[in-house]
Parts: C-alpha cells; sequence; structure tokens
C-alpha cells in the first residue's frame, strides 16, 4: 500500500500540528485515575473543544468538525506525535458516541453529543458483572418498568463490575434484563443513566499502580426514565455489539498509538544498542514493523468505511493483534532497561520518568478488556472462519 495525501490532507496536518504544538501541556498530566488527574484530563477536553477538535468525526451539529476517518487518522498521528494528554472522555468520544450516531433519537444525540464533545459530561462504560465478564450475554441485572405521577421509568436492581471511569465520571451507559423472562442475548436494553441518582453505590477497584481505574457499582431500586433507553426495549444486545466493534475494530485504539510506542521503544534501543543482544534488536524491529502494518489496516479499513462499507467480525482480528502488539512492545522495553523497568515514576533513577512500567502493567490488561482475546477467536473461528461451535 501507497498512501498519498491530498494537498487538502496536508494542510489539514499543518493545522492540527500548529494547533497542539501551542496548547499541549509542557509537562506531563497526573493520572486520570486520580481524582486530580481525571479534573486535569477534564479541563484538557475542553480546551480541545476550545479548538474545535474534540471529536473532529462528528457532525459540527454536535461539536465536532465533519472531518472524514482519513482526516481523523491524521488527527490522531499528530495528537501523539506531539505526547498529548490521554483522551479522559474515550468512553463517550470513541465508544458511545458513534453508537448514538446510529441508534439514538435526534432528541438523545442533541441532549448527550454536544456536552460528550465539550469534556463536560464524562461516561462510565459499564458492561460487565460478577459472573457476566466477557460473556455479556449472562447479564442478570435488571431493568423493570413502572410508571409514576404519569412517567414512565426503569428500576435498575443488581450489580456491574469492571466498570471504567465510573469512579469520576458523570454518566455511564450499560444494558439490562428488561425482560425477567429472557435468557441470553435476548430481552436486553441499552440504557443511559447518570451516576449521581438516589440507590447507586460506587465502589473504586484498585489496578496494579493502585489508582481506581474501575470501579463496582451496585443498583438499588434506581429510577430511570424510559426516554434514557437507546434504541427499542430488547434491542440493547444488538446495539451494544455495534459498540463493542467501535471499541475492537477502529476508534478506540488508533495505529498512531502503537506508532509512538514503536518509536520511543527505537529510542530506548538506541540507548543501550551496544550492550543489547542481536534478538532484543529483532523484537525492536518487529515491532516497529506490527506497528506499521496495524497504521496499514487501518487506513484500509477507513477507506472502506468511507466508500459505504460496515465493520463486522473481522472487528476481532484488530483487537487481538493491538493488545498483544502492545504487550510485546512494552516487554520488550523491559528486558532492555533491566533491573531499572522495576523502578516508578516517583523514583529519580527510573527511565523515561517510570513510563515504561506504568504502560507494560497497562498491556496486561489489553487481552481482557473489550472483549478477552479467547472470546475473540471463538468469534473469528465461528463468523469469519465458519468453524463450527
Amino acid at each position: 500500500m501507497q498512501l498519498q495525501y491530498t494537498t487538502q490532507q496536508e494542510a489539514f496536518r499543518q493545522e492540527v500540528r500548529s494547533w497542539l504544538d501551542a496548547h499541549v501541556p509542557k509537562q506531563p498530566l497526573p493520572s486520570l485515575d486520580t481524582a486530580e488527574g481525571f479534573e486535569l484530563h477534564r479541563d484538557w477536553e475542553r480546551t480541545l473543544k476550545s479548538g474545535e477538535w474534540g471529536m473532529i468525526t462528528w457532525p459540527e451539529d454536535y461539536g465536532g468538525r465533519g472531518c472524514d476517518l482519513i482526516e481523523w487518522l491524521i488527527f490522531e498521528e499528530e495528537y501523539y506525535r506531539a505526547d498529548a494528554p490521554l483522551r479522559v472522555s474515550q468512553n463517550g468520544i470513541f465508544l458511545l458516541g458513534p453508537t448514538l450516531m446510529e441508534f439514538g433519537s435526534p432528541e438523545q444525540k442533541q441532549r448527550f453529543l454536544p456536552p460528550m464533545a465539550a469534556g463536560d459530561e464524562i461516561w462510565a462504560q459499564s458492561w460487565s458483572e460478577p459472573n457476566a465478564g466477557s460473556d455479556m450475554a449472562a447479564i442478570r441485572s435488571k431493568a423493570t418498568r413502572i410508571t409514576e405521577d404519569g412517567q414512565d421509568y426503569y428500576v435498575l436492581n443488581g450489580q456491574k463490575t469492571w466498570s471504567s471511569r465510573a469512579v469520576f465520571a458523570d454518566w455511564a451507559f450499560g444494558i439490562f434484563r428488561t425482560d425477567p423472562e429472557s435468557s441470553r442475548h435476548h430481552g436486553l436494553s441499552f440504557i443511559l443513566y447518570p451516576l449521581d441518582l438516589e440507590g447507586i453505590t460506587i465502589r473504586p477497584i484498585r489496578q496494579l499502580d493502585g489508582d481506581p481505574g474501575f470501579a463496582e457499582i451496585f443498583y438499588d431500586d434506581v429510577k430511570v426514565p424510559v426516554e434514557n433507553r437507546l434504541g427499542d426495549e430488547g434491542q440493547g444486545w444488538g446495539i451494544a455489539m455495534a459498540t463493542a466493534g467501535f471499541e475492537r475494530g477502529l476508534m478506540l485504539r488508533s495505529p498512531a498509538r502503537f506508532q509512538r510506542t514503536a518509536q520511543k521503544l527505537i529510542d530506548l534501543y538506541k540507548r543501550s544498542e551496544s550492550s543489547l543482544s542481536p534478538r532484543v534488536r529483532e523484537s525492536v524491529m518487529q515491532a516497529y514493523l506490527n506497528a506499521e502494518a496495524y497504521c496499514f489496516n487501518t487506513y484500509y479499513t477507513a477507506s472502506r468505511l468511507i466508500d459505504g462499507g460496515k465493520i463486522g467480525a473481522e472487528a476481532s482480528c484488530n483487537k487481538i493483534f493491538w493488545s498483544e502488539l502492545d504487550r510485546r512492545m512494552h516487554r520488550t522495553a523491559m528486558s532492555i532497561m533491566g533491573a531499572y523497568a522495576e523502578l516508578s515514576e516517583h523514583d529519580p533513577n527510573a527511565i523515561d520518568a517510570g513510563s515504561w512500567l506504568d504502560g507494560y502493567m497497562f498491556s496486561l490488561a489489553g487481552p481482557i478488556y473489550a472483549g478477552s482475546n479467547e472470546i475473540q477467536r471463538n468469534i473469528i473461528a465461528e463468523r469469519c472462519l465458519g468453524l463450527p461451535r
């Protein structure tokens, strides 16, 4: 594949680069999984919105720029080149946002998309349950429909776990069983709800680094207006699978993220090249090649979507590839650093301010979140290759 950018695309790249060079914080922000870091990252989202960069592929009426996916990929390349902060709003802008575009009513789009793009409302993802992790069809949390004072509500009861961003977020989205007689993927509905409602209890879950990146959410007779349901009642499974396609297939993990990691890995290798074995050099080269391969494949997917195609079960291939690529790159970095790899950001002797250790610990979760890679291999076998169950 040979990428050739148009004059307009090159001009767009220069516009993005100039704006980021002028606005990206000079020092890294604290972890977005801390109260201070979360709010500073929210402020960064608002800064992005001030330049109309909050979510550039959305229509202007919803806070975007109306850009196509190729321009989004260019934006992402410049964003990671500038070492800009991670997107604390990623659950909203990359997952729920595209889902709302496809399934939301005009009123829902106008209500939720602009504040999402502006960073004013940050969203948590609430899929998993204690006995329904990667197997979302086993969800038991219930949404019982009632009418009270002329208003229709769902009353939520149950528990979610591993809810990303839920400790500090404003809203959450998830699927609940609205048909008590149903089983598996039938009878589920997709519901949006604020996290400060009466009856909601949030219990932080500490990650390996000690920060609460996830949470358990408990629902005790929580009333949510029926108008907060996305799509029709019982349509939740199909909508959730569309969201999962966005998560696994294209937007959540842009290739620029891994290309930047590969470049940093090359720089790390060069600092100690004379003392390292040829095997390490081979691993670094392979990391670069794989990151570039993922980039080309994503450009191909984006071009296909622009021409009217859709992301299908092959999104599972993408998810396996980028999660295992990320883990391999960080393992290689840890082997290059030797004993220094164990030093955290608080140690003055830590290499690259301990960022490799933090990235390594996060990469270990990659084969699990967004649907475990074991489940993704089953999807590929059954839906892509046509193998028997």
